[in-house]
This record gives structure tokens, sequence and C-alpha cells, in this order.
């Protein structure tokens, strides 16, 4: 079980970060809710592998069986190695490798509005939120649970679907084995 938790995991995780590399590539020349699909399909992406990692289990590990407690399990665990990868590849390129980066996203926030054509009252108070955002997100802590609650409910979603379409109890004339 250790084995499937870790391979799935990592791969996910390294997965998740190349393609959240490959997306800031991406980001000043898109707009934000592009930047937001291609991330987050990024993401969903990088989580299938979460589906493959149960199925794996069920079928090379526990003789073709699962429950839906043991696969939510494995898939839970995968969710988190992936998501622990993605948190520290963020924290990495945040504050070592782009550390500009929240005075950009901010300055990025105001433009957009200033463009929009906005009342000054709404860029006043954009204004008001990027330095808020920015102050919040330079705090490692913060940074970390936000960055935490992108990847996380997605690798939930898809725990609790994979653990489902993939339970199997073993049919008549089939040994019970380890039925986890």
């Amino acid at each position: 079980m250790k084995k499937t938790i870790l391979t799935f995991g990592l791969i996910s995780g390294a997965v998740a970060t190349v393609t959240m590399q490959a997306t800031l590539l991406f980001h000043d020349s898109i707009d934000s809710t592009r930047s937001y699909i291609l991330g987050y399909t990024a993401i969903v992406l990088s989580l299938l592998l979460v589906f493959f990692g149960v199925r794996s289990y069920r079928e090379n590990v526990n003789a073709g069986q699962l429950t839906f407690g043991r696969g939510f399990a494995i898939g839970i665990l995968i969710t988190l190695i992936s998501s622990a990868c993605y948190v520290a590849s963020w924290e990495l390129i945040y504050f070592k490798l782009k550390p500009g980066f929240g005075e950009k996203y901010a300055a990025t926030m105001v433009e957009r509005v200033r463009a929009s054509g906005a009342s000054q009252q709404k860029i006043d108070e954009t204004v008001r939120q990027a330095q808020e955002f920015k102050r919040m997100y330079d705090k490692p802590a913060y940074n970390v649970g936000l960055t935490f609650m992108e990847i996380f409910p997605v690798g939930l979603v898809i725990t609790l679907i994979s653990a489902g379409i993939l339970r199997k109890k073993a049919g008549k004339g089939q040994p019970a084995g380890a039925n986890g």
C-alpha cells in the first residue's frame, strides 16, 4: 500500500508542480479567467493520478477488491502527498524564484479594474484589497494555507469519486482475500 501511495502521490505532485510552473509562463499574457481555468485544469489533470493509484492498488495489491473506505484512504493519502509537493513548489517559486510576484499580481489586479472603466471608488477598493492580499500572502503560513486550499479540495472530490467508482467486493466463487 505504501509503495502505491508514494509512487502515485509523487508522480501526481511532480505533474502538479511542472504544470504550475508552465502556467506561470503564460500568467502575464492571458486574462485572469483563462489563467484560473488553465491552472485548475492542470490541477485536475495531476490529480487524475489519484484514480489510477486507487485502481492500481485494487488490481495489483488487493486481488481486484476494494471497499470505499480503503479506496478513500489510499486516494486521500495520494492527494496529501501531491498537495504537499504543490505547496512546497509554490513556496519556493513565490519566495525564492519569483520574489516580486506578489507586487506584480497586486498591480495587475488594480490595472484590470482601471482598464474596465470602473469608478474611482471601485478602484480604491481594489487597491486596498490588493495591498491586503500582498501583505497576507507574504506570510509563509498564510501562503501555505491558501495554496493548499487551491489543490486539496479538488483532490478530495476526485478521491470520493474514485473510491465510489472503483469499490468492488469479492464476487461469488472469488476468495475473500484482503478485502480492505
